[in-house]
């Protein structure tokens, strides 16, 4: 069985001047574009998923903007596969089980934006499937958030979210961990 770079929605409106730019997204994408090129040199395979948000309330995502579109650091190339998706877990009314088993895949490596959504829906939905789950965590991004009055910074909010997925979901490590540097 094999492994598969799966890099989640790094798309342009999380950067700043995009629709709903994240905390730190150039970060996240330097470390996302190393691992891509990683996995490039290995010819170990990659998919990326592009989140479409086409509903006459969206305000990010949006067809035909140029917000929707991959981040130029880590865009596709040809036969790489693309996967559209609608809802945060990457799985659900997508070709991805499918693109994975297809394969031989059973472990996935996970970059993407943002850690509190996509990456995490994604992450469980591929382990209750039966894939093995590494998320490099400083190849994510998560946005600043606001509960019950109380503001939650990114930093927080990654850690939370990236704390529960290391207790029982994933392995979480950093693109030096990974790549060995």
């Amino acid at each position: 069985m094999a492994r598969a770079l799966l890099i989640v929605d790094i798309q342009n409106d999380y950067f700043p001047g995009g629709a709903f730019p994240l905390v730190e997204p150039e970060r996240a994408v330097k470390s996302a574009s190393r691992l891509l090129d990683a996995f490039r040199e290995r010819g170990e395979p990659v998919v990326h998923l592009q989140h479409v948000w086409d509903a006459p309330e969206a305000e990010f995502m949006r067809p035909g903007t140029p917000g929707v579109e991959i981040h130029p650091d880590v865009a596709p190339l040809d036969g790489e596969p693309v996967l559209t998706k609608d809802a945060p877990n990457g799985f659900l009314r997508t070709p991805l089980e499918r693109e994975l088993r297809s394969r031989d895949i059973d472990r996935i490596v996970v970059a993407g934006m943002m850690t509190s959504m996509c990456v995490d829906a994604t992450v469980r939905a591929a382990v209750d499937l039966g894939f093995e789950a590494t998320v490099v965590h400083d190849a994510c991004a998560a946005p600043d958030l606001e509960f019950g009055g109380v503001s939650v910074p990114a930093e927080a909010v990654a850690a939370a979210f990236l704390a529960a997925l290391a207790d029982s979901y994933a392995s979480v490590v950093s693109a030096d961990q990974l790549l060995g540097d």
